[in-house]
């Protein structure tokens, strides 16, 4: 898909990926709808900066993805500002560091929040910009999982299984959604200046890095050159690329 003058929706796009990956399609000539749940005046910043760097349309827009129907408004918003929406990139997300044996601490409280932020919010999001897309002819869709999903690891058991579910909507959303809309998955392993990074403990942080191939985090940059990729590409779909400095595969 030829991506300049598209317009993507990138949720979590101030945190430290979701920055990444606003600057990646913005540098491609896409219009890009900055959502953020907190921190109006930060991501607002992100906007401009994007504008001037790019010369592209970009604005921040408010979202709580857990409520329903503040999902249906800001799609709505969104298309109502930019005239079309052609991109969704779910990278929002929440963790709590909770280690896995501790399962008085794995609450039903934190198990739903995690669950509705990182599960949820994206199938409301996903199924929100479905009609829109089908009624364009065309989209994109891109879910920013971990590798978490993959093997039993991560900040909880909460996480890693939110993440895993994502890895599988995506697939299911690929049958679904073809053959207008075509819906992938990126995981990446540990990033670092991330805000699900900062909730790590320190020890998790060290044997993530040290267990890798490379012996280092997963870069962001490579990470938002992969959704890029997935956005532009007119014959993959339902995929999920593992991007870990070589951590899970052996």
């Amino acid at each position: 898909m030829d991506l300049r003058g598209t317009v993507a929706l990138v949720t979590g796009g101030n945190g430290g990926l979701g920055q990444r990956i606003c600057h990646a399609l913005a540098q491609e000539g896409v219009h890009i709808a900055v959502m953020y749940a907190q921190s109006r005046d930060q991501t607002e910043g992100v906007a401009r900066e994007l504008a001037s760097s790019y010369q592209i349309n970009a604005a921040a827009f408010a979202c709580d993805i857990t409520d329903g129907a503040a999902v249906e408004r800001l799609v709505g918003n969104v298309t109502s500002c930019f005239g079309r929406l052609d991109i969704l990139v779910n990278d929002a997300a929440y963790n709590k560091s909770i280690p896995f044996t501790d399962l008085n601490n794995l609450t039903l409280e934190v198990w739903d929040k995690i669950m509705d932020v990182n599960l949820t919010g994206p199938m409301r999001l996903i199924k929100t910009v479905a009609p829109v897309m089908k009624a364009q002819g065309r989209g994109r869709i891109v879910n920013i999982s971990s590798v978490a999903g993959l093997t039993p690891t991560g900040s909880s058991i909460a996480y890693a299984v939110s993440k895993a579910g994502l890895i599988h909507l995506t697939k299911c959303m690929a049958v679904a959604l073809a053959p207008e809309t075509l819906v992938n998955c990126v995981a990446p392993g540990l990033l670092e200046g991330t805000r699900a990074t900062s909730n790590l403990r320190p020890e998790m942080i060290e044997r993530s890095a040290a267990g890798s191939l490379l012996k280092k985090a997963a870069d962001k940059d490579d990470c938002a050159d992969m959704v890029v990729t997935m956005c532009r590409t007119q014959t993959m779909t339902g995929q999920t690329i593992v991007i870990d400095s070589g951590r899970v595969f052996h």
